[in-house]
């Protein structure tokens, strides 16, 4: 997995080094590896980064053919091991060739590499293409419930032309020149202080002018929260890191939609928590009947639910029909907010959250 490809001409063509950060990843490095022998456009090298791995993490990345490097004194997680790895991997790059950085426990479909190439070499405005990432199967209704979310948010994507929010840390292709010019600015690729570094890395890419895209075909497989327990600690280093890192930009060109999103997410709960208590309201006091328009609104929202899940099938489509249930869904992602707000706003110490796969 360590060649180099040449054109006809016999010159070095851009060449893709793959990084895969792991911690105990036993169960779930194989399967990541195996996606990418599996690619219609190989990587020329694979890098597994053991950080402070105490299972067979390391024998089994050897044995699927990827080279293996170990962090030292790592404390920073995802970012450090990275970083250590940039430091000397990033001088012997061409400026052209280009970075995968891909989690552990995620897969790829045969063709992302082809076409996250592809999409960079057909636009330089282009910084990184990062990943559409759906839930394995597994779970029970949990699952279910955050594989519609997924894919609903593939829909998001798809609609804003490809252009990212994230750049996923599930699979994201990056210029080299572009980490190197990051690097060169603030002394690591990976800003440390961040708890969530693939939203951090978004945010600093598009603050060089550069744009950061999805395609809809660069689809990434990855794991689902098997508990509401871990959801919960999940969700809330994400929505928490992502409020810390407006906090550390500021209000600029690149970070208005974002606070704009934020603030239309305060505003969605407090409109949810006021439809609740009018509803109970108007139940206790024996005002409840059917109104058409309220009806006929409700009606549009359910339909709107059943329609945006509906090429994941059946099982999909009679969950959101259900409505109740994912509305209960999106009542706890709306407590992760209130609650990650209230961490930032009093500055509480963040913690990181490592879990197992879902089971069926």
């Amino acid at each position: 997995m360590s060649t180099t490809r040449q054109t006809a001409e016999g010159r070095d063509a851009t060449r893709i080094t793959v990084l895969i950060p792991a911690h105990n990843e036993e169960d779930r490095v194989g399967a990541a590896l195996q996606s990418l022998e599996r690619q219609s456009r190989p990587a020329d090298r694979v890098v597994v980064i053991a950080d402070n791995c105490t299972d067979n993490t390391v024998s089994i990345a050897r044995q699927r053919g990827a080279d293996v490097v170990e962090t030292i004194g790592n404390t920073d997680k995802k970012a450090g091991a990275l970083n250590q790895t940039l430091e000397w991997l990033l001088p012997s790059m061409g400026r052209h060739d280009l970075v995968l950085v891909m989690d552990a426990d995620s897969t790829i479909v045969p063709s992302f590499l082809a076409v996250a190439t592809e999409t960079l070499g057909g636009d330089p405005q282009i910084g990184a293409v990062g990943g559409i990432f759906l839930g394995e199967p597994g779970g029970g209704l949990l699952g279910e419930l955050q594989r519609n979310e997924y894919a609903r948010y593939q829909r998001q994507i798809a609609r804003r032309g490809d252009d990212a929010l994230v750049l996923t840390g599930t699979a994201t292709l990056h210029r080299v020149d572009v980490l190197n010019r990051l690097l060169e600015r603030r002394g690591q690729v990976y800003d440390t202080s961040a708890l969530t570094e693939d939203n951090e890395i978004t945010l600093a890419i598009k603050s060089m002018g550069l744009r950061c895209v999805s395609p809809r075909e660069c689809i990434v497989v990855t794991e689902v929260m098997p508990t509401w327990s871990d959801l919960w600690k999940q969700r809330l280093r994400w929505q928490r890191g992502a409020l810390e890192n407006l906090r550390t930009y500021g209000l600029t060109r690149v970070t208005r939609p974002y606070a704009v999103q934020q603030a239309g997410m305060a505003f969605g709960v407090f409109a949810m928590w006021l439809y609740l208590v009018y509803t109970c309201y108007i139940i206790a006091t024996g005002q409840f009947g059917v109104h058409p328009i309220w009806t006929t609104l409700g009606l549009v929202f359910v339909g709107e639910r059943v329609v945006t899940v509906w090429h994941r099938g059946r099982k999909a489509r009679l969950l959101a029909a259900v409505l109740i249930v994912e509305w209960v869904y999106d009542l706890f992602l709306q407590g992760v907010l209130m609650r990650s707000a209230l961490d930032v706003a009093l500055r509480r110490p963040a913690t990181w959250h490592h879990v197992g796969a879902a089971t069926a």
